[in-house]
């Protein structure tokens, strides 16, 4: 699976990628507000097949703008709107669309994960009473003191998640 950092200049090169589609790349949530041709053409070019499902499944998880979804919710609301999909396609699509670079995986506790559709540097606020999660601003948080890695590897990416409880 390819992943989706693409080169603003390399895409203006390619005869089917047009002035719209750089734009695709500059969003922090990259498949909202396309159009059906543009999701096709921006799943291809993710390197995954623009099958029903995929197509169906991407209006519901980008339709509604930025969001975080499990996938036991994506999967309640493809039921509701008569998307017929089994739970081990919601939960294939979804990791292929984090492979992609479309989503991003929040893993909360080892048996809650959310996929946000913004996919750019931030954090998260998880509240343990109601199960919510929400962003971060980036500069309302920095990260101080970031260990030097391993020879051979380099810090991909640094996830913080804030915990609250009502008091």
């Amino acid at each position: 699976m390819a992943n989706l950092h693409f080169d603003v200049n390399s895409i203006s090169d390619t005869n089917e990628i047009n002035e719209a589609d750089k734009n695709m790349v500059e969003k922090q949530c990259p498949m909202q507000d396309l159009t059906r041709d543009e999701v096709i053409l921006y799943l291809r070019r993710s390197g995954l097949r623009p099958t029903r499902q995929r197509i169906a499944l991407s209006d519901l998880l980008f339709g509604k703008g930025g969001r975080h979804i499990t996938a036991e919710a994506l999967h309640e609301e493809a039921i509701l709107a008569k998307v017929p999909v089994s739970m081990a396609t919601i939960y294939n699509t979804l990791h292929h669309f984090t492979q992609a670079g479309l989503l991003r995986e929040v893993a909360v506790d080892g048996a809650k994960t959310y996929f946000d559709t913004n996919t750019s540097n931030h954090h998260h606020f998880y509240h343990e009473d109601t199960g919510h999660i929400y962003d971060i601003e980036t500069d309302e948080l920095q990260v101080v003191g970031i260990p030097t890695p391993p020879e051979g590897q380099e810090v991909w990416r640094i996830d913080v998640i804030v915990r609250l409880k009502d008091i």
